[in-house]
């Protein structure tokens, strides 16, 4: 009966959605509602301001191709690099800390990354738009 449930696509799939569909609004939200604080922390980090628009790519074109499965491997990596980046240039001072509930800090940042980069080393199954 549990092999009935064994499968490794269904698993992809979920996985892609996991991350990619929550992701969205924090993409969404910089459509909405702008950049300029991404901007201020990337020129406080000594770097161009422009690669703020970056996060665009991260949060929005990424997760719509990872979900979809258009390339997910690639999409999946920059996705993970995303999460890097905002780990590094936003949420470093976290690294060691708790949150009110006792969990890391940084958890859910770094569970983006590490299924990211999952998913880069997997692809996105058989369900996917693009298959190779």
């Amino acid at each position: 009966m549990l092999d009935y449930f064994k499968n490794k696509d269904v698993g992809l799939l979920l996985a892609r959605i996991a991350i990619g569909f929550p992701m969205l609004f924090y993409g969404v939200g910089k459509v909405i509602n702008g950049i300029e604080p991404i901007k201020e922390m990337v020129v406080q980090s000594h770097l161009p301001g422009f690669l703020a628009y970056g996060v665009y790519i991260g949060e929005v074109l990424a997760p719509l191709m990872m979900i979809a499965g258009i390339y997910a491997r690639w999409a999946a990596l920059v996705f993970a690099f995303n999460c890097l980046c905002a780990l590094v240039i936003g949420q470093s001072s976290y690294l060691l800390k708790l949150n009110d509930f006792g969990g890391w800090a940084v958890e859910l940042l770094v569970m983006y990354m590490l299924v990211g980069l999952s998913l880069f080393f997997t692809g996105g199954g058989k369900y996917s738009l693009s298959k190779k």
